[in-house]
């Protein structure tokens, strides 16, 4: 027997939990098939810097305030090792209260869950989606759930696995061949709520508040990234501190360490017929400049909408579909274009690129329209 429903949301991680609440707020539920138990742990070790304009998302479903403690990013300092140029934009200059946050991913993801379970009724947990099979009316989700097989109808299902149903079966996939180290480290200067983006010839390093420590996101080669992760600690900060040198003093202590292996990864066309892609369904970022997260908020958002703002009666059509893709085409190809130019250029010790880069950096921290710009498109996207 096949179940229906209006809307279908396959995935309840944080994009998909986002497009849950933002559309019951507005009157409409929805149905999140979820792979997760309902107390499974989210123990992802994985800092998320969070964008001011995600932060008015959250604000709007009413969970931004759960999210308590988070780490304002008041300042950004961004640098290259090995060469000159140097820019700093701050929330002051910016007239906004802070230029972003640093929460981490556990954190964030329980708080939506939670919300999730008392305001979306039908949030099936434990769920295996094996297939999403698009159709002229209706688009069929088959999954497994406690053994059974079973379907459900919809007149629109939105996509937002994180690209499990994918796999590898992007319609691009670019390899960067770097895995990024996460880790929180602490260090003998206050980090006085400056989030450091320092490239070097590896990849880029971040360094981000988060609480009184540091949370560190470090890009370099895979083989690199494993044998950092199990080098003595000493080891590990002696190389830190090479690479991103004394403007915090020493680096005393780090955590746990984990990596990830980086690419970039998207789908040429969002919607299918009666489905659509959003978030990491949509595309993976590198997190550089940690635009990824915030780019699937905003996908959340503007699809919850389109739909909340148009005809009903057109929910899942082509036309409603065409409209959202069209209203996110510059954001998300902004967003692709600009972090994976930010590898290329700066992911390198060529001489030439070197001194562009400082012209550049420097250029830019003598131009506050320029800085300005970048500020409000890190902030608010392609449409900031």
């Amino acid at each position: 027997m096949t179940d229906a429903a209006d809307i279908v949301i396959v995935g309840g991680g944080p994009v998909g939990a986002t497009l849950a609440l933002a559309l019951a707020a507005g009157g409409i539920e929805a149905v999140v098939l979820e792979s997760r138990k309902a107390r499974s742990g989210g123990g992802d070790p994985r800092p998320l810097a969070l964008s001011y304009g995600s932060r008015l998302i959250l604000e709007r479903l009413q969970i931004w305030q759960a999210l308590a403690p988070v780490s304002p990013i008041e300042q950004i300092h961004v640098s290259q090792q090995g060469g000159f140029g140097r820019v700093a934009m701050t929330a002051a200059e910016a007239e906004l209260p802070a230029l972003g946050y640093v929460a981490e991913y556990a954190q964030l993801d329980a708080v939506l869950r939670k919300t999730l379970g008392e305001r979306v009724p039908r949030c099936e947990t434990g769920v295996e989606v094996t297939a999403v099979k698009p159709g002229q009316d209706v688009a069929v989700v088959e999954f497994m759930k406690g053994g059974m097989q079973q379907s459900i109808a919809a007149r629109m299902v939105a996509i937002a696995d994180g690209g499990a149903l994918q796999g590898a079966g992007f319609s691009k996939v670019v390899d960067y061949h770097q895995a990024a180290v996460v880790a929180k480290v602490t260090s003998e200067m206050p980090h006085r709520q400056v989030a450091f983006e320092r490239f070097t010839p590896d990849g880029p390093l971040a360094l981000l508040p988060c609480g009184a420590d540091l949370a560190l996101v470090w890009t370099m080669n895979t083989a690199a990234a494993r044998q950092f992760c199990e080098a003595p600690a000493e080891t590990f900060l002696f190389r830190l501190q090479q690479q991103f040198g004394g403007r915090l003093g020493a680096f005393i202590t780090v955590g746990a360490r984990s990596f990830f292996p980086l690419s970039l990864k998207f789908e040429r066309d969002l919607a299918l017929p009666r489905a659509v892609r959003i978030g990491n369904a949509a595309q993976m970022l590198h997190p550089v400049a940690g635009q990824g997260f915030n780019l699937g908020l905003r996908d959340a958002w503007e699809l919850a909408g389109e739909i909340l703002n148009g005809d009903r009666a057109a929910l899942g059509s082509t036309a409603m579909l065409a409209a959202y893709r069209r209203r996110r085409r510059i954001d998300r190809r902004g967003g692709i274009w600009f972090t994976d130019s930010l590898v290329r250029v700066f992911s390198n010790d060529i001489a030439p690129l070197r001194i562009g880069r400082g012209i550049a950096l420097a250029l830019l921290g003598a131009m506050p329209p320029a800085k300005d710009f970048v500020v409000r498109r890190m902030t608010f996207g392609a449409r900031g």
